[in-house]
């Protein structure tokens, strides 16, 4: 069964990056929704059925943390697996994310091997 997933990131060369390899990973991809902030992605949410979401955490207007933190208190999309996608190099952004409720991390520049690495653990 194809699943939706949503791209949160403010760098649209990045969410077509993963994209991309999402296609090439045999997962089993349907609709790709994508949003340039936490803002955004709040309002595609509202309007789409996502299975999954792949989010920055630092971002304009809404960060990821904040973005995870709103989606999570949502009952509609507690459930939802999210997998941050950053740069941070530090381990505390990351935490807190756990914290929040992420599914897992992976970190930029992140190859194709570790996206599907995190896919097998949650789909």
């Amino acid at each position: 069964m194809a699943v939706n997933v949503l791209i949160v990131d403010h760098s649209a060369a990045i969410r077509k990056i993963l994209e991309r390899v999402l296609r090439h990973a045999d997962f089993p991809l349907g609709d790709v929704h994508e949003a340039g902030d936490g803002k955004e992605a709040l309002a595609k949410l509202a309007q789409s059925d996502v299975g999954l979401v792949f989010s920055d955490i630092n971002m304009p207007n809404m960060d990821g943390l904040e973005f995870l933190a709103r989606m999570k208190a949502n009952e509609s999309w507690s459930k939802l697996p999210v997998i941050m996608v950053t740069t941070e190099g530090g381990q505390e952004k990351v935490m807190q994310a756990i914290q929040l409720g992420a599914t897992g991390y992976i970190r930029k520049p992140f190859t194709a091997e570790q996206i599907k690495e995190k896919l097998a653990g949650i789909i």
